[in-house]
């Protein structure tokens, strides 16, 4: 903890985090007992400014959590009237028919949302209650007490300069104590990794796994809208070369969302993300639906895809993991939002339980327990291999192999146990001398676009006289090691445009870090192949500003 003297505030809990969890968290509380006092900080401008989903919603979390959500006016406008499945050549596709999938893969009785305004939404339903919400707070610290617990964080310190000397017009922030400290961050937190770190949480876990997804939204012609039709393929144009794949979600309005995700386990350090994601829209069934149309926002998110067997513990003294935090998504099925509620929900639970008996800043085991033996552990078990069998296999065997251990995990058993990832994202890098360079086509400017023409529509605005929030543990790595062996990856891995290595005439090359651009998404922190990008939380308010992701 550093030595800054700050005011302290103090409250039963502390929520970091204004996503699904957290603010599932934050509802639960107060329904339980309308006098705790709890917090949630959020590090996003608004509550949704960084909220970035697909997003096809299971509402069992929401119909747990608030079953009059429809007569709230919660909004959950466009139920899935349409499922499709393709596997993608070049220049055409094949239906995947439906008949085959486990029925875990019907999106009968969901909804295509915006995330984000589902959070705004819940952000009300909390405040209502009695929950105080601070956005534009980033919390920048854990704040320790005198046995090692967590006790605490640290929010909303501004004026730093770039060097982190403290400015002329400096805000040492506040420390908000808890008796329960909950970490709803996300994917890849940076207050989440030092608790995963500092209490070895990971021990006797898998390796977690990630993919990088990449969404925009498209207005499109209304003679090709249709609303409520869900489609997902596979495919090309990846093959070989990486995992994933896309999702197209026609919403109200006449809008569309175009994502897609690459498994960021992919061993060709060429591979361009980004680029396949826009190569794909020129894909023919792609560019006819886009075609005459517009896009009007993007934004770009790494997701949690280890499941069952990479979840860390969620518990340690005084603290608890939440929702992405941990690693909730059910690969196969695109979802974990549910989960993420169903965590805050369960962590309320337990943080109340504990708070009734008197306890504080101990474990919360009963919510650790009721994650991995209740609705998600058995959400994410039974789909636990499809992961590690694409990885390893490939897209087929993912396909055949996958769907029959699906199949047989609805019966209560496994033919294949449970299979391990193996290597970490990072790890799975090689270098760049075995394997070829692949060649991306311009953007047209009209189906697909550059990475900072993107940028530019998710809003994304950091006060420049700051501290870089991208850290390098070693500056001398990029040019000296990622370079010769890796052709530097950061250059094509971010979504962003955030990393260039500059070469001038006469002169040695440069690595640039344009932390302006990054939209949050923490990719580089996964994947640079020698773990030497740190990410840490900005100033607060800054980031993406997402409208309806």
């Amino acid at each position: 903890m550093s030595d800054i003297e700050r005011e302290t505030m103090e409250y039963d809990v502390v929520i970091v985090g204004a996503g699904p969890a957290g603010l599932s968290a934050a509802i639960r509380l107060k329904q339980l007992d309308a006098d705790l006092n709890v917090v949630v900080l959020e590090k996003g401008s608004e509550v949704g400014a960084h909220i970035l989903s697909g997003a096809v919603l299971d509402p069992c979390g929401l119909d747990a959590l608030i079953p009059d959500w429809k007569e709230k006016g919660a909004p959950l406008n466009v139920p899935v009237k349409e499922d499709n499945f393709y596997l993608l050549g070049e220049g055409g596709q094949i239906r995947i028919p439906n008949w085959p999938m486990p029925p875990l893969m019907k999106n009968h009785g969901n909804y295509i949302v915006s995330l984000g305004n589902v959070c705004r939404w819940m952000a009300e339903q909390a405040e209502e209650l009695g929950v105080e919400i601070f956005p534009g707070m980033s919390c920048s610290e854990l704040v320790y007490g005198d046995n090692g617990e967590v006790k605490g964080v640290v929010a909303g310190e501004f004026g730093r300069n770039p060097d982190g000397s403290i400015g002329d017009g400096y805000e040492p922030g506040m420390e908000l104590h808890g008796k329960y400290v909950f970490l709803g961050e996300g994917v890849r937190g940076s207050l989440s990794k030092e608790v995963i770190a500092k209490y070895d949480l990971s021990k006797g876990k898998e390796p977690q796994k990630y993919g990088l997804g990449m969404k925009e939204i498209w207005e499109i012609d209304p003679d090709k809208h249709r609303e409520g039709t869900v489609t997902h393929t596979m495919g090309w144009p990846l093959g070989k070369n990486a995992g994933g794949g896309s999702f197209i979600y026609h919403l109200e309005n006449n809008q569309v969302y175009v994502g897609f995700v690459v498994h960021l386990n992919y061993a060709n350090p060429h591979l361009f993300p980004y680029m396949e994601f826009q190569r794909f829209k020129h894909h023919p069934m792609v560019a006819e639906l886009l075609k005459g149309g517009k896009r009007v926002a993007y934004g770009a998110r790494a997701i949690t895809e280890g499941g069952y067997q990479s979840m860390p513990k969620m518990v340690a003294p005084g603290v608890a993991l939440l929702g992405c935090t941990v690693g909730m998504v059910n690969v196969p099925r695109i979802k974990g939002n549910h989960n993420a509620m169903i965590s805050g929900m369960a962590a309320a639970e337990a943080a109340y339980a504990a708070i009734q008996e008197g306890r504080a800043s101990d474990e919360l085991s009963d919510y650790e327990t009721e994650v991995r033996d209740g609705a998600i552990g058995k959400d994410l078990k039974r789909v636990r291999n499809v992961k590690p069998i694409w990885s390893k296999y490939g897209l087929s065997a993912s396909l055949v192999l996958g769907g029959l251990d699906m199949w047989t995990n609805t019966l209560g058993f496994s033919l294949l146990g449970t299979i391990g990832h193996g290597k970490s994202d990072a790890e799975a890098t090689e270098p760049a001398d075995k394997h070829k360079e692949i060649t991306y086509a311009k953007p047209d400017g009209k189906l697909s676009f550059d990475r900072l023409t993107n940028v530019s529509f998710s809003m994304t605005n950091h006060e420049e006289n700051q501290p870089c929030h991208l850290q390098l543990l070693d500056p001398s790595i990029p040019i000296a090691v990622n370079l010769p062996k890796y052709a530097e990856p950061a250059q094509r891995y971010c979504p962003a445009e955030v990393y260039e290595v500059v070469s001038e005439e006469g002169k040695d090359p440069r690595f640039v870090i344009n932390f302006q651009n990054c939209v949050h998404c923490k990719t580089c922190d996964i994947k640079d192949p020698s773990q030497n990008i740190r990410w840490v939380t900005p100033q607060g308010g800054d980031g993406p500003n997402y409208p309806n992701m």
